[in-house]
């Protein structure tokens, strides 16, 4: 369904007004085959490590249009989760991203209006993707335009950073597609250098290594050497982000979903080793902390050293 002059930017105007930082449009069509080879030697490799589910569904990844029938358009989104206010330095470390409401919940109801909006205007049809489809979202973020992969493995959107939270809308409307960004992070090293486990090199990232997929994805015991580089990380790790300098200055994020509660901001490691699935529920109940469950919140916890 090809699209009216000026839909497109309706699109975007309309994305900005319901919190979203950041909008383009790429062509659903397979991805490149270098992108195919390059993932299929990062699952050879074995470097999803825990994240088996990485391996299923790779004729999806490789191509969107099996996610919606006569899809003709990807429209990329980011949305800024950077907190207003931080946990003190002696707190058990939650990454960032986790501070509020869980994303998916937040990400998908402004992404329902706007898909919504886009039905109301032009009769397409939309499926919205939070996280939740065999989905290459940075790929396409990339190829709409919005930002680059860094070599930390997040999208760093130009002028704004990497504290952002993507989402795809796939649409039968046909839209204009947007520039791919063509960054990258030049000869910086900072983010390998600054890993406190040593999971980034040029080739990306080795779940095996990295204390936000050990911390959250593991399930049972977590590897020995952990222990000697988790410090006061219960649930994930920002570290590769702290150090890159295009979060230098970051933007507080203007969505009151994603400020934390007064309880979360008070919780030491010993009040989550105490903690009993009605506690958890009740603090963690609409959080992606639930990805790591309590069993696994707690057996972090355990391992802090502060």
């Amino acid at each position: 369904m090809p699209s009216s002059p000026n839909i497109a930017s309706a699109i975007k105007e309309q994305a900005s007004i319901l919190g979203f930082d950041a909008c383009g449009f790429a062509r659903a069509e397979e991805v490149d085959a270098q992108a195919r080879q390059e993932y299929r030697q990062w699952l050879a490799d074995g470097r999803n490590g825990c994240m088996n589910w990485a391996e299923r569904y790779c004729d999806v990844r490789d191509n969107p249009q099996l996610l919606l029938d006569s899809a003709r358009t990807i429209i990329m989104l980011a949305m800024n989760y950077y907190p207003q206010v931080k946990q003190s330095a002696d707190a058990p470390q939650f990454a960032y991203y986790a501070y509020g409401r869980d994303y998916h919940e937040v990400m998908r109801e402004h992404m329902h209006e706007l898909a919504a909006f886009i039905q109301n205007e032009t009769g397409a049809c939309c499926r919205c993707c939070v996280d939740t489809a065999p989905l290459r979202e940075r790929y396409w973020a990339q190829r709409a335009g919005i930002g680059f992969l860094g070599m930390n493995n997040q999208l760093i959107l130009p002028g704004k950073g990497s504290y952002f939270f993507l989402g795809a809308i796939i649409t039968t409307l046909e839209l204009p597609c947007d520039e791919p960004c063509t960054l990258s992070c030049g000869e910086c090293r900072a983010c390998i250098a600054a890993c406190p486990s040593c999971a980034l090199d040029e080739g990306g990232v080795d779940a095996r290594r990295c204390l936000s997929c050990l911390t959250i994805e593991q399930r049972g015991e977590l590897p020995q050497w952990v222990n000697t580089v988790i410090g006061n990380r219960v649930y994930g790790c920002d570290s590769c982000q702290l150090c890159c300098p295009h979060n230098s200055s970051p933007k507080p994020t203007a969505i009151q979903d994603f400020h934390p509660s007064a309880e979360f901001m008070s919780l030491t490691a010993a009040t989550i080793q105490s903690m009993t699935d009605i506690d958890f529920k009740r603090v963690f109940g609409h959080s992606a902390v639930r990805r790591t469950r309590l069993e696994g919140l707690k057996r972090n916890a355990s391992l802090l050293k502060n």
